[in-house]
């Protein structure tokens, strides 16, 4: 299985912007409904996508700096940084399909 990097308001740039591969980015929170429906969607793109995409979630609640960077208001947003600059963002819970769609136009 692949595994999920935590990433916070102190780690971002170096596991996110500086990352030599796209990395997509689950802001979300523990209480956030959707972000639950979404996780396991996440979780199953991080292994089909493994050594071409690194998967990272980041609680907006405990790193509100970073997401106020990036204007998130509504959670689950779901951002895809490439070369450190964000090329997708979906908001909300969406189907797997609408992820792989996005995400195959990118890699």
């Amino acid at each position: 299985m692949a595994d999920l990097t935590q990433v916070t308001d102190a780690t971002f740039d170096q596991e996110v912007l500086q990352s030599d591969l796209p990395v997509l980015v689950d802001f979300w929170a523990t209480w956030c409904g959707p972000c639950y429906m979404v996780a396991p969607i996440v979780e199953e793109l991080a292994q089909e996508y493994e050594g071409r995409l690194k998967v990272t979630k980041l609680d907006v609640d405990s790193n509100p700096a970073t997401a106020a960077k990036y204007g998130i208001f509504s959670i689950p947003s779901i951002l895809l940084f490439k070369e450190g600059k964000v090329a997708i963002q979906i908001v909300g819970a969406m189907p797997k399909k609408h992820f792989i769609e996005k995400l195959d136009a990118f890699l």
